[in-house]
């Protein structure tokens, strides 16, 4: 692909974010450009969407190509411990938003973002891997292409949206230590997903098991199911070490039936220790969105939401700069995305030790709070008239004590 030597934005990835991103940028008149190591389409995990995505998508005009697709449609949420169930339906929450969205496989879902973009005549350049940045005067991004010919793009800004390649923490040494227990994930498609028809059939399950791990179910409706295991280490002690023994034997509960008879669409895969953070968001002539500056868990599928809204709330705050408008990345971007992070950061860590369980499987549990945390788990987490979000801490903790 020949490519300008110069343009106003650099995109590095070309993912939910980066698209995302390109798409509002041009749609402000500015140009730009999309550098992705990886050949689309390609695997990749976090599979459900939340709801807020659909606002996000429509924001960035992507939602009528995704809706070409004609994905799962996903209503709610199936929390299951043993015999006990608890369901979260999206068209009962607080906040006024989206009583709907996908599950996705995201190797379509994905190319069918960035070929949207492409359409638009954003150039979206596959298998160029990014070896070096300049930040002296304008930034200046150096890439290899598939055959190692190397070239360079100025441009006015970089916005780093390489989500686990994290291009820019690791050439600008961003990357700290996460403050989150390391934990693991193993994870397989599954042909053969034996869906009883009725209200569960296309729900994402999330089952609490007597290990202390979790798993996840996600149907797709080409009849692929997504499945995996999640925890820390000693939840793994008692499962077989590879990972497809690992899953087979989870699969064997006679809680999970449906799955008794499926067969593996590739071999099972291990993530370890995907807990990850940066030092800072932005700096001079760019900024990271998306997995680039921080991945805190799967368990309320937060990775597409949190990518979707930091490439939205970047794309807005650079196209007010490259304007001439003056322009706060620390407050504008960096303190709004923190506040939402922070939110689900709450959850996943009461999630983990055993908080949340206790109030989702309560017999107890009242309409009002259920609502409330339901527009969390649907990801407005900016929504700061519902009390779970203004004080996610306190009120968590408060609900926890009344229904034990």
């Amino acid at each position: 692909m020949d490519l300008p030597a110069s343009c106003d934005v650099t995109i590095l990835g070309a993912g939910p974010a980066g698209s995302s991103a390109a798409a509002l940028l041009h749609q402000a008149g500015f140009s730009t450009v999309v550098l992705e190591k990886q050949q689309f389409p390609r695997f990749v995990i976090g599979e459900s969407l939340l709801p807020r995505c659909m606002d996000l998508l429509g924001e960035a005009n992507l939602l009528e190509a995704a809706k070409s697709r004609n994905y799962i449609i996903k209503r709610g949420a199936l929390f299951l411990r043993g015999s006990e169930r608890c369901d979260f339906n999206f068209a009962f929450q607080h906040t006024k938003g989206w009583e709907w969205t996908w599950q996705v496989p995201r190797a379509d879902f994905d190319k069918t973002l960035a070929d949207a973009v492409a359409q638009r005549g954003v150039p979206i350049a596959y298998q160029h891997e990014v070896v070096g940045i300049d930040f002296a005067g304008a930034p200046t991004v150096t890439f290899a292409d598939a055959a190692g010919r190397r070239g360079t793009i100025r441009s006015r800004f970089v916005i780093d949206a390489s989500g686990y390649g994290r291009v820019l923490p690791r050439l600008l040494a961003l990357e700290s230590p996460s403050d989150f227990p390391q934990r693991k994930a193993v994870f397989a498609h599954l042909r053969g997903d034996k869906r009883k028809p009725g209200p569960d059939e296309n729900r994402i399950w999330i089952a609490c098991l007597p290990s202390g791990a979790w798993i996840w179910i996600i149907p797709f409706s080409d009849g692929l199911t997504s499945f995996g295991v999640v925890g820390g280490v000693e939840a793994f002690e008692s499962y077989p070490p590879a990972a497809a023994d690992c899953l087979r034997a989870v699969i064997a509960d006679p809680n999970f039936a449906r799955l008794h008879q499926a067969e593996f669409e590739f071999e099972p895969r291990t993530i370890a220790g995907y807990a990850c953070t940066v030092s800072r968001l932005h700096g001079e002539g760019f900024c990271l969105v998306g997995n680039a500056t921080e991945f805190l868990d799967p368990v309320f599928s937060s990775g597409v939401t949190l990518a979707l809204e930091s490439a939205n709330r970047a794309a807005k705050t650079l196209i007010r700069q490259l304007r001439g408008e003056a322009v706060d990345w620390e407050s504008d971007y960096a303190s709004y995305m923190k506040r939402g992070i922070d939110v689900f950061r709450t959850y996943v860590t009461r999630w983990y030790d055993g908080t949340l369980p206790r109030i989702f499987f309560a017999p107890n549990a009242k309409e009002p709070v259920k609502r409330m945390i339901c527009s969390v788990l649907a990801g407005y987490v900016w929504d700061e008239s519902n009390p779970f979000v203004a004080q996610h801490q306190r009120k968590v903790a408060q609900v926890a004590r009344l229904v034990s």
